[in-house]
């Protein structure tokens, strides 16, 4: 069985050249989407793995105008959406309408802020909207279903469902509270992107039937960090997105390299 994944890659980790690499290998892998994150010095929803890629981003040499740079080549290469990840710090700094007006023009589908909350938005919703962009609005388990009703309100394709409360990164179990609270959130019309803590088949296989894709982010980030030095991670990435979404191949052959 093959399983929808949108595949989760910080921007300049571990730098400009490599970040494209890897951006090329989710995408030859199999990714149906990219989530592009612009780091941040205090990325508050995510866990120790990409707290550490972030600042490894930074160090080298990430901006936000950079991290545009990088998007617009991602889809100049390839027809998939992609989605930019920013805390909203880097939105207001820059300014909404700035910020949206530049990821239309950098090619990408939208944008994924996840501590913004939609009744506290400043316009972003209705800017992007008059844009033909996507704001995918994130939520937890513990969202109550009146709140879910009033996001779907809004009118959005996309719904990012959190696993669980917390952070990023650490082992999220399938259980019937998620399944439960997918489905809610399926029956109002979303298609329903899920992640937090996703990096093994068995979980996909039973969180794929209930969703539009799986979200996967610190195992890949995980892959990187274990061949930095031997300057395998795109090939690693390249492996990882295969074994997990189920498409066949094995390793990039030597026509892909090159482009890698």
């Amino acid at each position: 069985m093959v399983f929808k994944i949108m595949s989760h890659l910080v921007a300049y980790y571990p730098d400009a050249e490599g970040s494209m690499k890897i951006a090329r290998a989710m995408i030859k892998g199999g990714a149906a989407f990219l989530e592009v994150q612009f780091p941040f010095s205090d990325p508050t929803a995510d866990g120790p793995v990409i707290q550490a890629a972030c600042g490894g981003a930074l160090e080298s040499g990430f901006t936000v105008d950079k991290g545009f740079g990088l998007v617009k080549q991602i889809a100049a290469e390839s027809s998939i959406p992609v989605f930019i990840m920013s805390y909203c710090n880097l939105v207001y700094t820059r300014g909404i309408e700035t910020f949206l007006k530049q990821t239309r023009e950098a090619g990408a589908a939208g944008l994924i802020v996840p501590d913004l909350p939609f009744d506290l938005d400043e316009g972003l919703y209705a800017q992007a909207k008059s844009l033909g962009l996507e704001v995918i609005p994130v939520v937890a388990p513990n969202t109550e279903p009146e709140r879910l009703k009033k996001i779907a309100g809004l009118g959005t394709t996309y719904l990012y469902a959190a696993l669980r409360k917390g952070i990023t990164g650490a082992f999220s179990a399938i259980d019937e509270e998620n399944i439960d609270f997918l489905r809610a959130a399926k029956s109002l019309g979303f298609k329903v992107l899920a992640g937090f803590g996703i990096s093994t088949r068995e979980q996909l296989e039973k969180l794929c039937p209930e969703v539009h894709a799986a979200i996967i982010g610190s195992a890949f980030v995980r892959e990187i960090q274990a061949h930095l030095k031997d300057g395998g991670f795109a090939d690693a990435v390249f492996k990882k997105i295969r074994a997990l979404s189920g498409i066949s191949g094995e390793s990039i052959d030597r026509e892909e390299h090159l482009l890698l």
